[in-house]
């Protein structure tokens, strides 16, 4: 018979009390990892609720000069909403409801094992590229406004152009004339066993009416 090693060689007390220190390390490791983890994170329910039983844990000898999330995560729910005046075949003009273009997308990707970077990407992306070209009065600044300006409307255009909820507003013989975007912004509603106040009221951001060329329903977004 081969003799034992390791802990098995020892006493059954002796194995008893390895055991129990190995749990205790294990313990404390992971107590460690998960304050760390919690001093390093963004401002959240756990550290505003237990803030001062992490900083005594970490301050002084384990402190950290860096951060693991940068910028914080976004907790709001941002859609992006459009409408269109359409003008009918006796010559009159109809406006159209809002639709919600990032529902749309939204519900394209949901269940899509491969969703094409378009559903994913192309109205958050240019919306963002609006944002960063414009000031909080909707003007251009710097030199790319203009182009941030002609990509979303052109995104929006073939969107309501295709639609067949704006044809139906006319009967299906008119065309889009003008378009307008506006975003809806709505913060992420806390967990229910949080104590935390987060008003959920939506806000908008409006943009103002844009003409819709006369050849654009049949170009592409450039």
């Amino acid at each position: 018979m081969a003799p034992r090693s390791g802990i098995a060689a020892l006493s059954l007390p002796g194995q008893i009390v390895v055991v129990l220190a190995l749990a205790v390390v294990a313990v404390g490791v992971c107590v460690h990892l998960g304050m760390t983890f919690l001093h390093v994170a963004p401002a959240n329910t756990v550290t505003r609720e237990h803030g001062k039983a992490v900083d005594d844990w970490i301050y002084p000898e384990f402190e950290q000069n860096w951060k693991l999330f940068a910028p914080n995560p976004l907790q709001q729910n941002i859609s992006i909403q459009a409408r269109a005046e359409v003008r009918d075949g006796e010559g009159g003009t109809v406006t159209t409801g809002w639709y919600d273009l990032s529902a749309e997308d939204g519900r394209a990707i949901d269940g899509n094992l491969l969703p094409s970077h378009t559903q994913q990407n192309e109205l958050r992306r240019a919306w963002d590229f609006f944002l960063a070209t414009h000031d909080t009065e909707n003007r251009p600044v710097g030199l790319r406004g203009s182009l941030s300006e002609t990509y979303l409307r052109r995104i929006v255009e073939l969107r309501l152009g295709r639609d067949d909820a704006v044809r139906a507003a006319t009967g299906g013989g008119g065309a889009v004339e003008r378009v307008q975007v506006r975003s809806r912004t709505s913060n992420v509603p806390p967990p229910a066993w949080s104590r935390e106040k987060v008003s959920t009221t939506p806000s908008y951001r409006e943009l103002p009416w844009w003409p819709v060329p006369a050849a654009g329903a049949g170009e592409g977004v450039r």
